[in-house]
Formats: structure tokens, sequence, C-alpha cells
């Protein structure tokens, strides 16, 4: 199991509500994507600029995949990633 978790810092606050519906739409799509186990989003109510995201992909080929499908590329790419500082966690799971 690959596990993907990406911390997202919204550069202008602005853009909160915009970015709320990519990320749902974006997690909507990918659980329907070959491999994909699990994929939650997160927002903080710590922080209202950060957003979470929780994914578990079947395999390393999988999570590739998914990086070269239409909707990450065509959508998240374009439309989410100039919106946000990126922070990537691949972790390990202890429990």
């Amino acid at each position: 199991m690959i596990y993907n978790n990406v911390i997202l810092k919204a550069r202008d606050l602005a853009d909160i509500a915009n970015l709320q519906e990519l990320l749902i739409t974006q997690a909507k799509v990918s659980l329907t994507e070959t491999g994909c186990e699990r994929f939650e989003v997160y927002h903080s109510e710590a922080e209202p600029g950060v957003f979470l995201l929780i994914e578990w992909w079947a395999t390393q080929a999988d999570l590739d995949a998914h990086r070269s499908a239409p909707h990450f590329v065509d959508v998240y790419k374009p439309k989410v990633m100039p919106l946000v500082e990126r922070i990537p966690h691949p972790s390990s799971r202890l429990i």
C-alpha cells in the first residue's frame, strides 16, 4: 500500500471556497480510479487556509497513473496547484 499525504496551504484566503469545490471533486473522481483505496480531503479548523489530502493507493503504479489521469492533469495541476503551496508527505503507516 502507498500512503500519500499532502498538505495544501492556500496562497490567498479568498480562494478557499473554490479550493473546497475543486478538492471535493478531485477526491470523488480519484476514488473511481484503479487502485485508489482512500482519498479524503480535510479542511483545517485551526488554520482556515490549510487542507489535508489523505490518499491510499494499492501500488506505486496506481499512484503514478493517477498523476497522469485527465482530471489530475486538466484540473488539479492547472486550477489547484497555482492557488496553493503543496507539501507532499509520502508516509509509512505505523498502525
